[in-house]
């Protein structure tokens, strides 16, 4: 069974405030998207990496596949308009079974503990797929202007990536999407929709997603 991860950099990253997409932003000489990959370079477990992205940044991740010894990333792809795109064109073009694994993760998750990496993917060759969430630890509300109600937290999570499924599987899924003209915010949506049940494991407040200025500044301070 292959483990390939799928990593769609071909956002603008408008939210953080800067010129370039945040994921090719430097955070102490290193672009912010090569602490994601070297997470699953690092990972025994990970056979092969795809990233897809804007065509205009396939020789910048070209060098930085040989500065930092990339071995596992075997394709660049173009992205898309929207992620649930960039995602679509990396999974077409695989060349994967059934029942191998597909992890997609996030370019700006940086900080993905190894732990949680490796749990979810072991959750997911017992379970079928797995996606890495983490429980709500602050009051929560429903509103805008004004606190309209409070909302019990005991079984809300937060969803973050890694998220895991068969090949076969998210593909099908996918296909479906586009046949009902259906865009999702991420894969677990997608297969819910399939009817299929979605297997949760355990993240980390590590493994936050950096938006904004201030996550690039908690980002560097964690670093």
């Amino acid at each position: 069974m292959k483990k390939i991860v799928i990593v769609p950099a071909g956002g603008k990253g408008t939210r953080s405030g800067f010129i370039k997409p945040k994921q090719f932003i430097k955070v102490k000489g290193k672009e912010l998207i090569v602490y994601s990959l070297e997470t699953f370079q690092k990972n025994k477990l990970v056979d092969e990496i795809i990233v897809s992205a804007d065509a205009s940044y396939f020789k910048l991740l070209e060098n930085l596949k040989q500065k930092y010894r990339l071995t596992k990333i075997t394709r660049f792809v173009e992205g898309g308009k929207e992620r649930q795109d960039s995602v679509f064109n990396a999974l077409s073009s695989v060349s994967a079974k059934s029942n191998d694994l597909i992890i997609v993760h996030d370019a700006a998750r940086p900080l993905l503990p190894q732990k949680t990496l490796t749990g979810a993917i072991k959750s997911a060759e017992k379970k079928g797929n797995a996606v890495v969430c983490v429980k709500g630890n602050n009051t929560l509300v429903r509103g805008k202007n004004y606190v309209e109600a409070y909302i019990q937290r005991e079984n809300v999570l937060y969803v973050q990536t890694p998220q895991i499924f068969r090949y076969g599987i998210l593909m099908k899924a996918m296909l479906k999407a586009y046949n009902e003209n259906i865009y999702a915010t991420d894969e677990s949506i997608l297969i819910k929709r399939l009817g299929n049940k979605v297997n949760i494991t355990e993240g980390s407040n590590f493994n936050f997603k950096v938006t904004s200025k201030e996550d690039f500044k908690l980002f560097e301070s964690l670093v």
